[in-house]
């Protein structure tokens, strides 16, 4: 956020007085911005963190880690696909277990040495369905799962996806929460809660958050 002589300057074409005082503020505190999804959900929604096992799935920068470590969390594995992308103050930190060129889908009980009691998944161009099923097998009896749902990769057909892949119909939203909801329920996990993301996606989306119980 920048402001001139303590004015909040809403985009970068406004102009300013050459004299003027200028104030520049980071946006969060976080690595990343998705870090504000979760923080949402855990203001919202009456799950623990501290002392448990943590499963981040998709962690990227470590956004959602690092939420979970700041709210005291015993240990956090952090699996993504790519490599080199988990921040340096979060990977630094000796609760996290980097699990980076490693797809969710492949994940065993010897690379998650201990049964993660929460999940926390901000997973892209994959669907749910494809990407969480390992993850929620390995899970303690007990768990919560935090989770975005992304309709433009729930959407069933590609008439549900508009141009530039952004799914704008209310209906196809609900369809996709309601699609990841039935399977959840289907598996057992029972569907707590959903709310709105506080942020869209880096491509404009708008998303959803779900909590889930495990049995």
């Amino acid at each position: 956020m920048v402001k001139a002589d303590g004015r909040t300057v809403a985009k970068p074409s406004e102009k300013v007085a050459e004299d003027a005082v200028i104030e520049a503020e980071a946006a969060h505190r976080w690595v990343g911005r998705g870090a504000l999804k979760l923080e949402r959900a855990l203001e919202l929604w009456p799950v623990a963190v501290e002392g448990r096992v943590v499963l981040d799935v998709g962690a990227s920068t470590g956004g959602f880690t690092e939420v979970c470590l700041d709210r005291g969390a015993a240990r956090v594995f952090a699996v993504d696909v790519g490599t080199g992308q988990l921040h340096p103050t979060v990977a630094a930190d000796p609760r996290v277990v980097n699990l980076e060129k490693t797809d969710a889908r492949d994940l065993t009980p010897q690379l998650i040495a201990e049964a993660p009691s929460l999940i926390v998944c901000d997973a892209s161009f994959i669907s749910l369905l494809k990407v969480l099923p390992v993850a929620l097998e390995l899970a303690a009896s007990g768990a919560d799962l935090i989770t975005l749902v992304k309709p433009q990769f729930e959407a069933e057909g590609p008439k549900a996806v508009g141009k530039k892949g952004v799914v704008k119909d209310p209906e196809a939203h609900a369809a996709a929460v309601t699609r990841v909801r039935d399977w959840l329920e289907a598996g057992g996990w029972r569907v707590r809660e959903v709310a709105d993301s506080p942020i869209t996606g880096g491509d404009g989306n708008v998303e959803f958050l779900l909590w889930a119980q495990k049995p």
